[in-house]
């Protein structure tokens, strides 16, 4: 089959702009096909914060496998994530951060970095500044407790027989996001046996007082949620001490055959790191040896997320991204031009078409009658598939001129099945389950570390309707409530809420081209609010950019240093919405062939990818290159066309 030629106009017909973006965009191009795995995929750097490599080695240590090598390797990393004023942030240019400044000041300090060093009394002095070890998270303090630097007592309470718990009751382990569901189940066996391992050293500069490093804080009214759930804390703290043994040994095994159940085939579970490093801790305290193949995979699996540096450093990844990555860099890759039967088209549909998912999950839980179909994020986490990845890939597999048609044909038809069959009754898509949007499981003092369930959100949803009507399905009364629950979602000022990328700017750059991708004209009032409000926040300098904070302070909403992907994702909002030839859309092109490297990639060292919204952020390395070769592709070849024939 021979490529289908584009046609290029002349030089004298085209603009200096037009010219520019044809230009960044052929060697962004080469590029991100340079980088292409020989097996089909794409994969960039995920890098999120201190905290992984901190844990990484406390658990190294709790298990006593510590090694000199990784050890230093993973210092240097720690030392050079270090600000001036001896604190450490959670993203690029963010505030100190208390607890990444504890975790990643113990991990040091295991590094053999002595308390007196300047970077390390300047850490200390810190901390104590902002209140010490009691005022951390409650993860940061369970990883103390491993060691004795903090009490379990003083630990919020999570009953292992929370296992036994059914569906419809409140606070089950399935009213819980996929990621904290996985993280919480192995927690409450380490709460049930509340482990010491001998403390290398004291930490008592850590405390604002030493010698009461917990100071008795008053409970919040009784009437209030928080007062509610520190009542029932208590509550379950009296029941550790009176539990009856049978059912609590019982309910330890459960937990423990659920945990092995979801270990994936590489060893890891879900995909990511937390879940897995706190499995293995807890399946070692159950009597697992670290010989034991469950463990050895899983020990195995954990050594995949480092990435080793050229000067020596070690970053631990909280998880990978090669789906994501290798269905984001198609779409980009045809969208600017690429031959749908392009080599590496055809190799990454090939990959891609390997990696759905042909068995139930923990979706099924809610959705027991529905078929498999969908893609996770990951290059293992069949348990896990996300509705994001889904519709993301459909839409990718659907540019490819693929030699083998019946194949596509067959695959989207199973994944459209699956993404329509995991809408919530609000019209809309969350990531992982339906309809994960119980207020009670973000409520319980032991979940302080970030969002725990998982509601629809703008970006998902507009993801999938971009798909459903590039299916046919733009007149399904399944697509019209989801493009009726978008509008309604639009806030005052214009844009969409991100909650998988920062943050209006994601939502807006996702959620526009969606709408008008399923009919809604260019000319209708949301379109034009959320025209209105990109070019109110543009850059002095022509890009886009939104800081983090943005998630807490409505004063950052679409504010901060002009980033490649922010700006490739308000132009292809604009563009979408008919905005081509406007001074912004121009602005915004110069800007990113201004700010291109030789080679054709971006710097970017700006995290605007988040896990949980302000609690955790990602800087995926690989949206530097892909989104804006998807924006610089459309701005010279236009917008991607033509709906499919209707799937069955």
């Amino acid at each position: 089959m021979t490529a289908t030629p584009i046609v290029q106009p002349s030089e004298s017909s085209e603009s200096k702009t037009l010219s520019v973006a044809r230009e960044a965009a052929a060697r962004a191009v080469d590029h991100l096909l340079s980088r292409q795995d020989e097996r089909g995929w794409w994969k960039g750097d995920l890098e999120t914060n201190v905290t992984m490599d901190a844990e990484d080695l406390m658990l190294r240590q709790f298990l006593g496998i510590q090694d000199p090598d990784t050890l230093d390797a993973a210092a240097r990393y720690l030392r050079s994530q270090q600000a001036t004023d001896g604190t450490w942030a959670t993203f690029h240019g963010g505030p100190p951060e208390l607890s990444a400044t504890i975790e990643a000041y113990v991990a040091l300090r295991l590094a053999g970095d002595e308390p007196d060093a300047p970077h390390m009394a300047a850490a200390s002095a810190w901390v104590r500044s902002r209140g010490g070890i009691a005022s951390s998270r409650v993860f940061t303090r369970i990883w103390l407790a491993l060691f004795g630097w903090w009490r379990w007592e003083d630990l919020p309470e999570l009953p292992p027989e929370i296992i036994y718990f059914p569906k419809w009751l409140p606070l089950n382990i399935y009213d819980f996001g996929c990621w904290a569901r996985q993280t919480i189940v192995p927690l409450t066996i380490v709460s049930a046996r509340r482990p010491v391992r001998p403390a290398p050293f004291p930490l008592d500069e850590l405390h604002t007082d030493p010698r009461r490093p917990n100071p008795p804080r008053p409970l919040a009214p009784v009437a209030s949620w928080d007062g509610a759930f520190q009542r029932l804390d208590r509550a379950l703290h009296a029941y550790h001490k009176v539990a009856f043994r049978p059912l609590r040994r019982a309910a330890l095994r459960s937990c423990a055959r659920w945990i092995v159940e979801r270990q994936e085939n590489d060893g890891c579970w879900g995909g990511i790191q937390p879940p897995a490093v706190y499995s293995v801790i807890a399946l070692h305290l159950l009597g697992y040896d670290l010989d034991h193949p469950v463990m050895r995979a899983g020990l195995e699996s954990l050594d995949r997320f480092a990435v080793w540096r050229e000067d020596g450093s070690r970053m631990i990844e909280a998880c990978q991204s090669p789906v994501w990555d290798t269905c984001l860099a198609a779409i980009a890759l045809a969208d600017a031009g690429l031959a749908p039967d392009h080599p590496a088209l055809v190799k990454a549909a090939d990959w891609m078409l390997t990696e759905q998912i042909d068995r139930p999950g923990d979706w099924s839980v809610r959705r027991p009658g529905l078929p498999s179909g969908g893609w996770a994020f990951e290059f293992h986490n069949d348990n896990y598939p996300d509705i994001d990845d889904t519709a993301e890939v459909i839409l990718a597999l659907r540019r490819v001129d693929h030699p083998e048609p019946e194949r596509i044909e067959a695959a989207v038809r199973r994944a459209m099945r699956w993404t329509l069959g995991m809408q919530s009754k609000n019209g809309a898509w969350g990531a992982f389950d339906v309809d994960n949007t119980s207020p009670l499981p973000n409520k319980l003092p032991f979940c302080d570390f970030g969002e725990v369930i998982d509601p629809p959100s703008a970006d998902v949803t507009a993801h999938v309707v971009e798909m459903l009507a590039h299916e046919g399905r733009t007149y399904d009364a399944r697509t019209r409530r989801g493009i009726s629950w978008l509008l309604s979602e639009q806030e005052p000022s214009g844009a969409w809420f991100g909650r998988w990328g920062t943050n209006y700017v994601y939502g807006t750059g996702s959620v526009v081209p969606a709408l008008i991708a399923a009919g809604v004209p260019a000319s209708h009032p949301a379109v034009r609010r959320a025209v209105r409000w990109l070019e109110s926040v543009q850059n002095e300098d022509g890009g886009w950019g939104e800081d983090q904070r943005s998630y807490l302070d409505a004063e950052w909403m679409g504010r901060g240093a002009s980033t490649a992907s922010q700006t490739a994702w308000a132009l292809l909002a604009l563009l979408a919405a008919g905005e081509r030839d406007g001074e912004a859309v121009e602005r915004g092109v110069t800007w990113l062939a201004g700010t291109q490297r030789p080679d054709g990639s971006w710097d970017e060292p700006y995290f605007t990818g988040t896990g949980f919204p302000w609690d955790f952020s990602i800087n995926y390395h690989l949206y530097r290159q892909v989104f804006p070769v998807t924006a610089l592709g459309r701005y010279v070849h236009g917008e991607p066309t033509g709906a499919r024939p209707r799937s069955g």
